[in-house]
This record gives C-alpha cells, structure tokens and sequence, in this order.
C-alpha cells in the first residue's frame, strides 16, 4: 500500500508525537509548539496544555488527570482540573537524556523512556534506563540498558508491557509483575542485529527497522511506525509483517488506533525529525486510514 491509503486529517504542525485516543478524541503533543492539544472526529483542534519544555508522552491517572512528559527538564507534569500544570515527578536522576515516550496503566503507574544520550547534539548513543513511576510521583527503575526505549503498550490483560527500541532492530517485552515490577527483558520481535556502532551516522544506516511508536491492535498484531523507513507496518509477536504502508517522502514517527471503532490508523508524519528544521516549520500533519482489526489495550 502506499500514500493514496492515507487521508491527511489535520496538519500545520511542527512535529507531532505520542498519539493517544482518549474519551472521544485524539490527543497528541507537538514537541516544538510546546503544547498538547486534542482533535475530534471532525478535525477541530483544542489546545489542552502549553508546557514550557517540549511535551511527549500522555496518559492518565485514574481520577482522569492528565499526564505530560516534559522531555528537556526530564518533569513529568500534572493537569489540574482548573488546567494549571503540577509537577507530578522529577526523573532527572534516573534519565540519562531527554524523556520520551510513555504508557500509563489502569492504577495510574507511568513506564517512561528517555534517549540515554543528546540524540539531537550529536552524542554518541547510550544505552538508558526505563523509569517507572508511581501514582503518587514516586520514581524507580523498571529496566535497564534498553536502546533508546520509546513507543510503549500494556496488553488488555495488563500483564505484559511492550516497549520498542529505536536503536537495536527490535522490540521488547516484560511481564508485570505484583506492584508494577517487570519480570527479565524478552523479544517480542528482531528485525535484524544489534548495532555494531556508537555513532548515529553509522548505526542508522544498518537498522532494519526503527520502531518508534505504535499501537497494540485486538489480536495482538502492532502498528510500528517506522522512523527511518517512511512506513509503517503491522508486526505479529515473533516480528512477521502482516502489512506495510508506505509514507511516501514524509517520515512517519507515532501512530495510534482510534476513532469511535478504534479502527482509524492515526499517523503521525513529518518530512523528518530534525529538531532545527522541524520548529516552526508547521509542515508536520496527521493522516488517517481504516483498518480492519480495531485497537486493544493502554496505547
């Protein structure tokens, strides 16, 4: 499939991530607009949340609450029901780089990953920790030396999360265990070796795949979007592609499953994902497609 699949359903945006379908709209965080905003069906756009350092992932608290991450000061914040802006926790001295995505589960625990590294100064890449962080703020280590840690599901049983790894060809997964602690690292899926370099120049060239984020569908398949490939594919545990779609000459780097059905493909592109020429830009956009097995589980 290609391009003419796709439909554009809003764009003007700087670059969008961390798409998430939650109480009848699409909620998503532009990083360089430093504010998240929340889209209906019929593409009207309401800004939600301006956040003074750039914003990723979302989720929510059981009372409804809305969780930002807060990438550059490595915050987590809070909406308030007034709208103001809480700092729910400080993951500072376990991030070893900007924060990045994350997934909330039913009690109101946040898994978040973070670059390990200054992906956008060049540095070379680190291995991070994945943080895990409690109802009430409190901030642990859930996992450690993952590649860049990034899109993240739970499956609807809430026993298994799924976190995909940007920089090493795959995609993991963890039991959860009593409390929120993960049980040992496993594959979900390998689409090729591990990297044999430190340098991103040299390391991105022999990915595969570079899965970024995604979403969990009802027979257990993921949408991976696939940041270097301009494509996103549909991978079964075991990392069989099911299908793949392509971009076209925009890069694709979040996707979610949503709509009334959950069956609209939310797609989150851009020309790329260079932070000096993507802010203020306003070329990033969100494209839509039907698909025929809906979402399942926390996005």
């Amino acid at each position: 499939m290609s391009t003419s699949s796709f439909t554009t359903f809003v764009t003007g945006f700087d670059y969008l991530e961390a798409p998430r379908w939650h109480d009848g709209r699409l909620w998503v965080s532009d990083f360089y607009q430093h504010k998240v905003v929340a889209i209906d069906m019929a593409g009207r756009v309401e800004t939600i949340a301006e956040v003074p350092q750039q914003p990723s992932g979302l989720g929510w608290l059981p009372d409804g609450r809305l969780l930002i991450v807060s990438m550059r000061d490595q915050k987590i914040f809070r909406r308030e029901p007034d709208g103001t802006l809480a700092v729910h926790a400080d993951l500072s001295a376990v991030a070893g780089g900007p924060l990045n995505d994350m997934v909330v589960d039913v009690e109101g625990r946040a898994y978040v990953g973070n670059f390990g590294f200054d992906l956008m100064g060049g540095a070379p890449m680190e291995v991070a920790r994945l943080a895990v962080v409690t109802p009430d703020g409190q901030v642990g280590v859930a996992a450690e030396e993952l590649y860049f840690p990034n899109g993240a599901m739970i499956t609807p049983d809430g026993r298994t999360l799924i976190v995909n790894e940007t920089f090493c060809n795959r995609i993991s997964c963890f039991d959860i265990q009593a409390g929120g602690k993960l049980g040992p690292r496993r594959d979900w899926a390998v689409f090729g070796p591990m990297p044999e370099s430190r340098d991103i120049a040299t390391l991105l060239p022999q990915a595969k795949v570079a899965p970024d984020g995604a979403a969990l569908d009802a027979e257990g398949a993921v949408w991976v979007a696939d940041a270097i490939g301009n494509r996103v594919l549909r991978v079964e545990k075991g990392g069989r592609v099911l299908a793949e779609v392509s971009t076209g000459d925009q890069g694709v780097f979040a996707c979610a499953l949503g709509g009334p059905d959950r069956q609209t493909l939310f797609l989150c592109v851009a020309p790329d994902f260079a932070e000096h020429l993507r802010a203020g830009a306003r070329e990033a956009a969100i494209w839509s497609m039907r698909v025929q097995v809906p979402g399942a589980g926390l996005p």
